[in-house]
C-alpha cells in the first residue's frame, strides 16, 4: 500500500525500548524471566529461537575467524554475496557506478542473498550508520572500514526483510553491530600477519579501557590498522590481464604510440607504431615491410596493463571509540557514545592511456585535436586531424609509462556522536521500557589523483606550434616512441586532480515497549515509536574534471539532501499455549509508515508465525514487505562518464544477421573495435520511486532429546530456513553489454535509443542512466548444524556447519528481458555459487584452543567472449564457456592462554588457506584474472601471531 502525498507527519508520544541497548541481562520482569531484545523485533523476549532467522556472530567467533575487519568477517558468511573489500583495486578501472555513489575504493562493504549492497541495512546499537563518502560521488551503503573491529561485542545478521520493522534498505536484511559497553580493567592486543610469501604484511594495535562504579560504567577503546599493498605482479595467475592468452586481449594503447591514420598523400590506412625514439616516416612504404623505424600493430604487441595494478590495496585506519552510562535513578539511564576514524587508503591503476581519434572516442579535446605538421616531433611531415568532417588520424593510443602509474589515495574520516535516555516504568502492574535517542554522523572524504592527464593542455601541446607558444608554460609535445614526453611536458600535462565528498545523518527516535493486557496464551506485548532522519550529501570533482578538461572519466558536482519522518507499530501476539502439539503459538504483526520528502509516504507490513510444536522442535515462517528509498546519489547525481570493457557485436561480425544489423546501425563493414573500453555515461534521475518487495521466510529448529545432555552429546540442533526475497523496480542501470547485444540483435529503439555511433561505427555515445528496471526474484535455503560434545577433563569439542544453497536468481529489465546475472555464473566481476558452506571444529579448555575452519564456493560458469578460443577457456571451448572450478580453503588457529601474568595473557597464532588454494581462472574478471569478491588472492596463504593481555 502506497500514499503519493507529502507532508504527513504521525507523531506518538509514547517512547520506547532503546534499539540501542541490545544488552545480554535486562531488569527482571514480574515472570522472573530474562527478556532481550533481538535484532528483528524490537520487541523485548525471552525465547532464544525469535521469529526471524539471525545468525549472531559473537566475539568467540570473530576471534578465531583470524579476520581484522567487520567487512571480511560478514562477506565469508554462507549468506553473503558479492561486495567491495580491499582485494579490489577500484578506482581508475570501475569508473563511476550509474547509482552516482562514486567506486568506494578502499571500502568494505556487505550484501546478502546477492541482491545488492544498497539493499543491506546496518545499524550499530540499532541506530542507523551514515553511509560512506568515496570522494567520487554520494554513497548510499555504509563503509564498514569506518567501525573499528575492537568495538565490537558481537554482530548480528537478520537474514530476512526488515523495512517494517526498520524501515528502508532492509530489503535483504539487518546487519546490527552490537559495541562493547563496558569492560573490567585494561586490554592490549596486537597481531602481525603477512602472505608467506613475505608480502602483504597486516599490523594491528587495540588499546581498551573501562570499568563500572556504582551507577557509572565505561568503556573507551583506540585501535590502529595498518595493511601494505600487494602488487598483481607478484603473483604469476593474475600478472596477465587475461592468465593463459599472454597479451591478444590486453590494451591497444601501448608504449610506442599505436597511431591508425590515413596517408593524405596515398590515400593509404595503416596502423603502425614507433620501434625508435627518432622515427621518420617514408610515405613510399606502405605495407608491413618497412625500413622507417616504424612497424606494424599486431595483437602480439598490445600492452598489458595488469601488472601494474594491485592485488592487495593498502589500508590505514585509526580510530577512537567511548561510551559512558550512567544510571541517573533505579529507573531511568542516560548514555553518550561517540567516534572518530580516519582511513587512509590507495588504488593504482596502469599509467592512463592517451587515446586520441574518433576510432576510440574519449572526450572533446582528444576527439578533436590536431598534430600539426609544425610540431617538431610529428614525424610524418602533414597535420593529422582527429576531428572534422574529413579526419586522417583514426587513433593514436599511447601509453605514458614515464608518467607513473595512475594512483588515487583517498583519506577519509567519520564522526559519530549519539547520546539518549532509556528506561522502565510500571503502569497497572505492568512493565513498559522507554527510550529516546538523538545521533549526528558525518562522513567525509578527500581523494588525489596522481597521474593523469589534461587533455585540453594535450591538444594545445600537440597543436600547431603558434597556439602553444601563445599559452605560458606550454611545451610541444611528443607521442611517438616510448617514453617520448619529457619531464618538461609532463609538468605542462599531468596535474594532481583534487576531489571531495561527504555524507551526513541526523537522526532522532523515541520508542516504547511492553505488554498491554494478558491473554489465555500468555501476554500481548507491543513496541511502538517514531524516528526521523535527515540525508544530505555532496560530491565536489576537481575543477579540471568539471570543465571537461580531464583525459579520464567526466563527472559533475552532485548535492541533495532529503528528510523523512516514520512510526511503527509491532505486536507480539499469544494464540495457544500448554496444549498437544502446541507447547506455544506466537503471532507477530508490525507495520511501519514512512513519509519521504522526495516522493511521498509509503506503508510496509510483517506478519510471522512461531510455532513451538515441543521442546524439541519449532517451526516458524513471515511474510513481509519491503522498500528502498532512492539516496541522494540515485536522485540527484550528474551525469558522469567512465570506460566499460565491452565487446562491440559490431566488429568483423561472422553471422549474417548481425552484419545486416550492424550495417541499419550505420557500421561500416570493415570496422574492428580497437580498444575494449567503451565511455558510458550515467547518472541520477529525481523521477525514481521507491523499490518494493515482498519476503518469504519458513523453517525450522530441530533439537532432538536423544542428543541431549548425554554422554556423547550436550546439544544438537539443526536448523533450515526457506527464504525467497521478489523485488519490483529496481533502481539501477541495464547491464552495458546486454543493452549493447540486445540493440544490435533487435534494433530496437528501446535497446539502441541511448547509442551512437560516429561515421566510423565506433560507439561515440552511450547513456545507460538509473530507471526503475524489472524485477529481481531470488530464493534459496539455509542449512545448520550444530553440535556440541559434553566436556570433559581434556577440554570440549564444538562443531558448526552452515550451508546456504541458491535455487534460483532471476533479474528482468523493463521490457521483462532477462539479464544475464544467476546462479552458477559469473558476471562482472561477481558470480553466485549454488554451494556456499562453513564447517568449524572447535575445541577447547581453560587453557588450549584449537580451530579448523572450511569455507567452500561451488563452481561458475562465464562466457569466454574473446577468449573463447584460448586453451584456457576449460570447459567446452566450443561453447565459448569458461568453468570456474570449485574451492576449499581450510584455516586453522591455535591459542594458549593463562592468568598467571596481570589479569591473563592469550597467544594466538594462525594460518588462513592453509593449502595455499588459487582462486579459478576468470577471464571476463577485468582487472587481475580472478573474482576478489569470492575467492581469496592468488598466493594468499596468510599467517598471523596475535597477543591479547589484560591488566
Amino acid at each position: 500500500m502506497r500514499y503519493h502525498y507529502s507532508g504527513i507527519f504521525l507523531a506518538l508520544s509514547a517512547l520506547s525500548t532503546l534499539p540501542a541497548s541490545l544488552q545480554a541481562q535486562q531488569r527482571e520482569q514480574a515472570t522472573d524471566v530474562e527478556r532481550i531484545q533481538v535484532t528483528g523485533s524490537r520487541i523485548r523476549q525471552s525465547e532464544l529461537e525469535g521469529h526471524n532467522p539471525v545468525q549472531i556472530l559473537d566475539r568467540d567467533y570473530i576471534d578465531r575467524s583470524g579476520m581484522s575487519s567487520i567487512g571480511d568477517l560478514l562477506q565469508s558468511i554462507t549468506a553473503s554475496g558479492s561486495a567491495l573489500n580491499t582485494r579490489f583495486n577500484s578506482s581508475g578501472n570501475f569508473g563511476f557506478p550509474p547509482d552516482g555513489g562514486g567506486v568506494g575504493a578502499g571500502a568494505s562493504t556487505v550484501d546478502l542473498r546477492h541482491l545488492g549492497t544498497q539493499r543491506v541495512l546496518v545499524l550499530v546499537d540499532g541506530l542507523r550508520w551514515v553511509n560512506e563518502s568515496s570522494a567520487s560521488g554520494v554513497g548510499g551503503v555504509v563503509d564498514l572500514n569506518t567501525i573499528p573491529m575492537a568495538i565490537v561485542d558481537r554482530i548480528e545478521v537478520l537474514e530476512d526483510g526488515a523495512s517494517s520493522i526498520y524501515g528502508s534498505d532492509a530489503i535483504a536484511g539487518v546487519v546490527n553491530i552490537i559495541t562493547r559497553q563496558s569492560q573490567n580493567g585494561a586490554a592490549l592486543n596486537a597481531r602481525f600477519g603477512q602472505f608467506t610469501k613475505g608480502d602483504g604484511d597486516q599490523g594491528q594495535l587495540e588499546l581498551s579501557f573501562g570499568g563500572e562504579v556504582e551507577r557509572h560504567s565505561f568503556f573507551i577503546a583506540a585501535s590502529f590498522f595498518d595493511q601494505k599493498a600487494v602488487a598483481s605482479n607478484t603473483r604469476a595467475q593474475s600478472s596477465l590481464p587475461y592468465p593463459g592468452t599472454g597479451n591478444a586481449l590486453g590494451s591497444a594503447a601501448i608504449p610506442a604510440g599505436l597511431i591508425d591514420f590515413i596517408d593524405p598523400n596515398t590515400n593509404q590506412r595503416q596502423a603502425l607504431f614507433p620501434t625508435s625514439s627518432s622515427p621518420a616516416y617514408d610515405p613510399a612504404l606502405t605495407g608491413c615491410e618497412r625500413s622507417d623505424n616504424f612497424s606494424c600493430f599486431s595483437d602480439d604487441d598490445r600492452f598489458n596493463y595488469a601488472e601494474y595494478n594491485l592485488l592487495q590495496t593498502p589500508n590505514k585506519r585509526s580510530s577512537l571509540f567511548a561510551q559512558q552510562r550512567y544510571q541517573l535513578t533505579a529507573q531511568t539511564q542516560w548514555y553518550l557514545r561517540g567516534l572518530y576514524n580516519q582511513r587512509k587508503s590507495t588504488n593504482q591503476a596502469a599509467a592512463e592511456p592517451l587515446f586520441i581519434g574518433t576510432a576510440n572516442p574519449t572526450n572533446f579535446w582528444a576527439d578533436n585535436l590536431t598534430i600539426a605538421a609544425d610540431n617538431p616531433y610529428n614525424p610524418f611531415g602533414f597535420d593529422l586531424v582527429a576531428g572534422g568532417e574529413d579526419p586522417n588520424l583514426l587513433m593514436l593510443a599511447y601509453r605514458p609509462l614515464e608518467g607513473g602509474p595512475r594512483r588515487f589515495e583517498q583519506t577519509v574520516d567519520t564522526f559519530y556522536l549519539s547520546t539518549g535516555f532509556s528506561g522502565d516504568f510500571i503502569h497497572s502492574d505492568r512493565w513498559f521500557n522507554w527510550d529516546i535517542n538523538a545521533a549526528y554522523s558525518t562522513n567525509r572524504a578527500e581523494q588525489l589523483n596522481f597521474g593523469s592527464y589534461n587533455a585540453r593542455r594535450l591538444a594545445t601541446g600537440l597543436g600547431p606550434i603558434a597556439n602553444c607558444q601563445a599559452e605560458a608554460g606550454c611545451v610541444p609535445l611528443n607521442l611517438f616512441g616510448a617514453n617520448a614526453l619529457t619531464p618538461d611536458m609532463l609538468a605542462y600535462i599531468q596535474p594532481v586532480v583534487r576531489d571531495n565528498s561527504e555524507n551526513t545523518l541526523n537522526l532522532f527516535s523515541a520508542n516504547l515497549s511492553g505488554e498491554l493486557v494478558s491473554l489465555p496464551a500468555g501476554e500481548l506485548a507491543f513496541a511502538t515509536g517514531w524516528e526521523y532522519r535527515k540525508y544530505r550529501g555532496n560530491y565536489r570533482p576537481d575543477g579540471l574534471t568539471v570543465a571537461g578538461e580531464y583525459n579520464g572519466v567526466v563527472s559533475s558536482p552532485t548535492s541533495g539532501s532529503y528528510h523523512v519522518n516514520e512510526v511503527y507499530a509491532e505486536l507480539s501476539i499469544p494464540v495457544l499455549r500448554d496444549l498437544a502439539f502446541a507447547d506455544q503459538l506466537d503471532l507477530s504483526l508490525a507495520s511501519r509508515f514512512s513519509d519521504y520528502s522526495t516522493f511521498g509516504s509509503e506503508l510496509t507490513s510483517k506478519a510471522g508465525l512461531r510455532w513451538q510444536l515441543s521442546s524439541q522442535l519449532l517451526l516458524r515462517g513471515s511474510w513481509a514487505e519491503g522498500f528502498r528509498a532512492p539516496n541522494i546519489g540515485e536522485l540527484f547525481g550528474s551525469a558522469s562518464g567512465f570506460d566499460a570493457v565491452l565487446t562491440d557485436p559490431c566488429s568483423a561480425p561472422t553471422d549474417a544477421g548481425i552484419q545486416a544489423n550492424c550495417a541499419a546501425l550505420g557500421v561500416p563493414a570493415s570496422y574492428e573495435q580497437p580498444n575494449p573500453q567503451i565511455g558510458i555515461i550515467t547518472g541520477g534521475n529525481r523521477e525514481l520511486e521507491p523499490e518494493t518487495s515482498t519476503s518469504n521466510n519458513f523453517g525450522l529448529v530441530y533439537s532432538p532429546e536423544f542428543a541431549s545432555q548425554t554422554s556423547w552429546s550436550e546439544r544438537l540442533d539443526f536448523s533450515v530456513s526457506w527464504y525467497r526475497h521478489k523485488l519490483k523496480g529496481a533502481i539501477q542501470a541495464l547491464d552495458a553489454q546486454t543493452q549493447l547485444n540486445l540493440c544490435v540483435q533487435t534494433l530496437r529503439d528501446d535497446f539502441c535509443g541511448g547509442i551512437q555511433r560516429n561515421a566510423l561505427g565506433a560507439i561515440d555515445n552511450f547513456s545507460n542512466a538509473l530507471t526503475n528496471i524489472g524485477k529481481i526474484d531470488t530464493s534459496g535455503v539455509d542449512f545448520d548444524i550444530s553440535w556440541l560434545q559434553p566436556a570433559t577433563d581434556y577440554g570440549q569439542l564444538r562443531v558448526d556447519w552452515r550451508t546456504t544453497m541458491m535455487n534460483y536468481h532471476r533479474v528482468f529489465d523493463a521490457n521483462n528481458e532477462r539479464q544475464p546475472r544467476t546462479v552458477a555464473v559469473e558476471v562482472n566481476n561477481s558470480g553466485i555459487p549454488r554451494f556456499s558452506s562453513n564447517l568449524n571444529f572447535n575445541w577447547g579448555n581453560d587453557i588450549l584452543n584449537a580451530s579448523w575452519t572450511m569455507r567452500y564456493l561451488s563452481e561458475l560458469t562465464e562466457s569466454c567472449g574473446r577468449a573463447a578460443s584460448f586453451a584456457v577457456c576449460q570447459n567446452r571451448p566450443e561453447t565459448g564457456k569458461n568453468r570456474l572450478g570449485s574451492v576449499v580453503y581450510h584455516d586453522v588457529q591455535f591459542s594458549w592462554q593463562t592468568d598467571e601474568l596481570l589479569s591473563g595473557l592469550q597467544v594466538v597464532i594462525g594460518l588462513n588457506n592453509l593449502f595455499g588454494k588459487e582462486p579459478p581462472i576468470c577471464l571476463s574478471c577485468t582487472l587481475n584474472g580472478y573474482d576478489p569478491s569470492n575467492y581469496e588472492m592468488p598466493g594468499s596463504r596468510f599467517w598471523y601471531l596475535q597477543t591479547r593481555l589484560q591488566f
